[in-house]
């Protein structure tokens, strides 16, 4: 799948978000975002540039995105949050904050 800039951006930030929400920086982590630079085609200074796009920046343009890649958005959060080994309750917060306003349909039931 082909992202444009601004996807890039507003999901490299969403996904370091996730990374350090929990205060701590896994290698497991490290090692999964090594694979999505490579998958998503950015470098370390998209990473810096997504940093300084804000909140509300960001959901915008998640919003904005077709269906398949908020799909693959809400894949790549669970797996970062897997990462580690822990999804704990702060990682799942944020993941459905960020599905929720970027309007993607998310379902809490545990079945």
């Amino acid at each position: 799948m082909k992202y444009n800039l601004a996807e890039k951006l507003a999901i490299v930030k969403a996904i370091d978000e996730v990374i350090r929400v929990d205060g701590q920086v896994d290698p497991g982590e490290i090692e999964l975002l090594k694979q999505l630079m490579m998958l998503l085609k950015f470098d370390r200074g998209l990473i810096e540039e997504a940093r300084k796009i804000t909140t509300k920046e960001c959901m915008m343009i998640l919003k904005g995105m077709p269906g398949n890649k908020k799909h693959a958005l809400a894949v790549m959060l669970n797996e970062m949050a897997n990462a580690d080994g822990n999804f704990n309750e702060k990682e799942y917060q944020l993941i459905f904050n960020i599905l929720m306003e970027a309007g993607i349909k998310v379902d809490d039931s545990a079945d």
